[in-house]
Formats: C-alpha cells, structure tokens, sequence
C-alpha cells in the first residue's frame, strides 16, 4: 500500500453482544490491507441503523444460549471482534492484486446487504458491519463488485445516510411490486420509512404513513399523502379492504391490523419487528383474502443500482438528522434509540492526521 496510508487507525471495536458498552474507541487498530479482490476505503462517513444496534444485543438470536451464537443476520456466531457500520460513504486509496489501480481515487458508496462470495445464488445474508467490517472505522476494506461510484454532489454524511435503510426501503418496494396503487408504511418517521415514502413516490404509490403525532409535520413533509398515529385503531382510521400493499418495520402487538386493511389480493412486505416480532396471524385472514407475505431480507444487486441512478439524478433527497464524529457513536446510538429525529444520524470519522 502507499507509504501515505496510515499503519494504525481509529475505529470502534465491538468486544461482544451486549451493552452499549461492548464497544469501545480506539486508535491503534491496523489498517486492512486489501485482498487480491478488494479495495480499501478510506471512509469518509457512516450512518447509524438499527442493524447495528440488532447485532450488538444479540437480537436476531432465537436461542436461549446466553452466548446468543445465532446472533447474526446469518443466524451464525459473529467472530468477535469485529467493526460494525453498515453504511459507507468514502474514497478508494488502495486496491489489491487483481483489482485495476485506475479505481484508486474513486468516490464510491458500498453495498450493505452483499452477495455471499462463496454462494451467490441462494438467499443468505451477507452484511456489512456484520459478516464483514464495516464502515465505523477511518478505513474499510471492502470487495472491489460491492464498491459502487458515484457521481454527486450531496455531501458524504448524506451519501452515507443511503445504503442500509435506503436499499432496505427500495427492497421491500421492488419485492412487493409497489406501482400506482395505495401503500401504508410503517415506522414512517424512521430512516427506512421516511425512505419507503420518498421512494414509494417515486413509483406514483398514494402514501399512508404511520408515526407518532410529534413528527406527523415532518413526514408529510418527505411525502406521505396522510398520515395515520402510531396505536391508532387502522380499522376505525382507514376502513378493512382498504389499501394494496403493507410496508411493514414494527410488527408488534397490532400486527393483525396490518393484514385487515389489506385488499383481497394484497401484499405484505416486512423488514423490521422494533415493537415485537412474535404476532398472532389468522390464517383465515390469509387464505381467505388471498393475501402474499415478503420477508425481504436478501437484495439483487439492482435494488442498489437503481439507489444509485435516484442519486445522480437528484429524484430522491438525503434525510440526514445530525451528525457526530466516530468517537461520539455512543451517544448518537442513545440518540438513534430515542426516536427522537427523524432521518438518518451519521457518524463522521476523524482525519489522519488527528
């Protein structure tokens, strides 16, 4: 590597799952030298999501091993310790051996939710932050396929603020074959919803969104046609029979409701459960309606590709709250958990030379 790019760097470590404080700031962490297939970035920013905070408490586990060893997205253990981030905004300063050294230089914006190297045809998970290192460091080594250019003017705490919850929300949409139609979104005030809305417009979708009565103003604001508060009686408010497509990231004690509102021949499509994820389904609901179900989880690469043409072509907007330097990620982790903003927080890490 250049003689320019730094031996050690700063980064956060994740020790294990747990608490908050499981993770711990450092500046003596070596810096990733690239694989023959890899490019290094130097990161330039990296939003705080909900998978980050997911992984470090061992929520995807569903075992009863207090070591919570399916506490990944892949349901296996997690080879601690590891960075997290799964947003990355930043420069490439290095490429290994068989990458072309043109791509040094390049602006580019990493793909959260990756295709498994070793099998890229079936439906595992391979996450950023989570199977691999991720973006809460001053330096990332990352697939040379997964690194995407891009050509914009937003800032990099705003291109930063896109790949996980904006490659979510366009997930669950192209799943679930969002067009003209009515949509009801969830958790709208979040960093994915807020991003369902904005692209579910894109699509010509009327937007019902859901949140709390304090960020109603807000999300009107990002789009939504009408809004529906957060434990509000969606029978009463909109009427069974009433909308084509679910977007669903809370699931929780009203789950049902979400399949009563639906048309006969409706689709529900998840990716999130931050008020529960055990639900009681009728399956007569099911049946009887016809109704599809989507967990949307794994991506195709498409889904990223076409975040990246909304950019360039200025059709979306970055949603971006506040921004803190790395060493700050506690806090702006309490402040992610506080649900008190709307859009993204991003993490900024420090220069070199700091």
């Amino acid at each position: 590597m250049s003689s320019s790019i730094p031996k050690l760097m700063h980064a956060v470590i994740l020790t294990g799952h747990g608490g908050i404080d499981k993770l711990e700031y450092k500046n003596n962490i070596d810096v990733p030298v690239p694989k023959k297939d890899e490019v290094l970035i130097r990161v330039k920013g990296a939003g705080v999501n909900n998978t980050d905070i997911n992984t470090r408490i061992g929520w995807y586990s569903k075992s009863d091993d207090k070591n919570m060893n399916d506490g990944s997205w892949s349901g296996n253990s997690l080879d601690f310790p590891i960075i997290q981030g799964a947003d990355i905004c930043g420069n490439i300063v290095a490429v290994g051996s068989q990458v072309n050294q043109s791509r040094i230089g390049e602006r580019v914006i990493v793909r959260t939710m990756q295709t498994v190297p070793e099998n890229q045809k079936n439906f595992s998970a391979w996450t950023v932050g989570s199977e691999c290192n991720g973006g809460f460091a001053q330096y990332a080594a990352i697939r040379s396929s997964e690194a995407f250019v891009i050509n914009s003017n937003w800032t990099d705490a705003e291109i930063a603020s896109i790949p996980c919850a904006y490659s979510t929300a366009e997930g669950l949409l192209h799943r679930s074959r969002v067009g003209k139609e009515k949509v009801f979104i969830t958790g709208a005030s979040g960093g994915v919803g807020s991003a369902a809305i904005q692209l579910a417009k894109l699509r010509n979708a009327t937007v019902i969104a859901q949140c709390s009565s304090e960020k109603k103003d807000e999300v009107k604001k990002i789009g939504a046609d009408k809004i529906v508060f957060r434990d509000s009686d969606l029978i009463e408010e909109l009427g069974k029979n009433s909308v084509d497509v679910v977007i669903d990231l809370v699931a929780g004690s009203n789950w049902k409701q979400l399949l009563d509102i639906l048309k006969p021949g409706g689709r529900y499509a998840t990716s999130g459960a931050i008020a529960g994820p055990i639900v009681e389904l009728d399956v007569r609901t099911l049946y009887l309606k016809d109704l599809t179900l989507y967990g949307c989880t794994h991506q195709q690469k498409e889904v990223f590709t076409n975040l990246i043409g909304y950019i360039e072509r200025n059709e979306i907007r970055p949603l971006v709250a506040k921004t803190y330097p790395l060493q700050d990620i506690k806090k702006a982790q309490e402040d992610f958990l506080s649900k008190k903003y709307t859009g993204k927080l991003v993490l900024i890490p420090p220069n070199d030379n700091i």
